[in-house]
């Protein structure tokens, strides 16, 4: 028998919601960054281990330390940015939306661009990422209502895909295209292996679905396979998946659903082949999730309120791509 994960109010709310929580197992961010952006008073944890939340309506990141419950300012003039991910070297990265780009959070305080240009043209506004073991940045590129800073020629696209940021011989960033049958791709996660990339689309009434495209050896996408399709009742559409993480076996643990219809807000843990193991009712509209703690088994939630929620005991353990 499923026990149902008891949710613990400890951030917020914040002004506006709060999204891409990523657990920095290293501290080595925190720690470089403390100097810089934190205020004074603050006691940080030797090892610096923190949660990192992104808070786009106010442009920040902020860093959620759990022995002491203190949250502080990370980053400041993040440009709307939502997912976040460390890459293989320890490395953050974020998509901004506002700047509708993919960029790296250096250590010293600075921010790197990545490529922002697709057969030169602008690409939409970035959501969620994930990397992989060579270190491509594989992200959602929906597209955004709320207006972007910057050039506006030459884009938005005429399609919503999930592009790929890859590195030429010379070092230099570029970009692929690798969906063709998206219309809103949102939240996006990688298997252990990198051999299925995980994709939830919610473009309209009849395609909210969560997603498994095979990935190739040469690091094109096959066709996918549909592992959960939500539905709709006479109050209106399910919410579909607008974050996800997986657990050390693979699990998918996935935030959906909402007040409005269907069953209400969900925390849902699929099985790799899209059966649904268990279900747990989360608060608030659940936007992401991430697990994180020294033993990894506290699954942290963000919502579209502005909250920051964990539940401690779920009996999973997350894992760690990196750092």
């Amino acid at each position: 028998m499923t026990t149902d994960w008891k949710f613990e109010l400890i951030a917020g709310p914040f002004n506006g919601a709060t999204e891409g929580p990523v657990w920095d197992a290293q501290g080595k961010t925190h720690l470089a960054a403390s100097s810089l952006r934190f205020p004074q008073g603050i006691v940080l944890r030797p090892d610096g281990k923190t949660l990192l939340v992104a808070e786009s309506l106010r442009n920040r990141i902020l860093s959620y330390d759990p022995p002491s419950g203190n949250v502080t300012e990370f980053r400041r003039f993040t440009s709307r940015t939502k997912g976040l991910a460390f890459s293989p070297d320890g490395l953050l990265y974020g998509c901004q939306s506002g700047s509708r780009r993919v960029v790296r959070f250096n250590p010293d305080g600075s921010t790197s661009p990545l490529a922002d240009r697709l057969d030169g043209h602008f690409h939409n506004h970035p959501h969620d990422l994930t990397i992989d073991r060579k270190g491509r940045i594989w992200f959602t590129d929906p597209y955004d209502p709320i207006p972007a800073p910057g050039p506006q020629l030459h884009g938005p696209l005429e399609h919503a895909s999930v592009l790929l940021l890859d590195r030429r011989p010379d070092r230099s960033w570029h970009i692929r295209r690798m969906t063709y049958d998206t219309s809103s791709p949102t939240a996006i996660a990688l298997s252990r292996d990198g051999k299925i990339l995980y994709v939830s689309e919610i473009g309209g009434e009849d395609k909210r679905e969560l997603r498994a495209y095979p990935v190739h050896e040469d690091g094109s996408l096959g066709t996918y396979i549909v592992l959960h399709t939500f539905g709709s009742d006479h109050r209106g559409p399910h919410r579909g998946i607008s974050g996800m993480c997986l657990d050390s076996e693979g699990h998918i643990i996935a935030c959906a659903g909402w007040e409005k219809s269907g069953p209400g807000a969900v925390i849902y843990v699929f099985s790799p082949s899209g059966r649904v193991i268990e279900t747990h009712p989360a608060p608030d509209s659940p936007t992401n999730c991430a697990f994180g703690d020294d033993d990894m088994t506290t699954l942290y939630v963000t919502t579209a309120t502005g909250h920051l929620y964990r539940a401690r005991s779920t009996g999973r353990q997350g894992r760690l791509f990196f750092p």
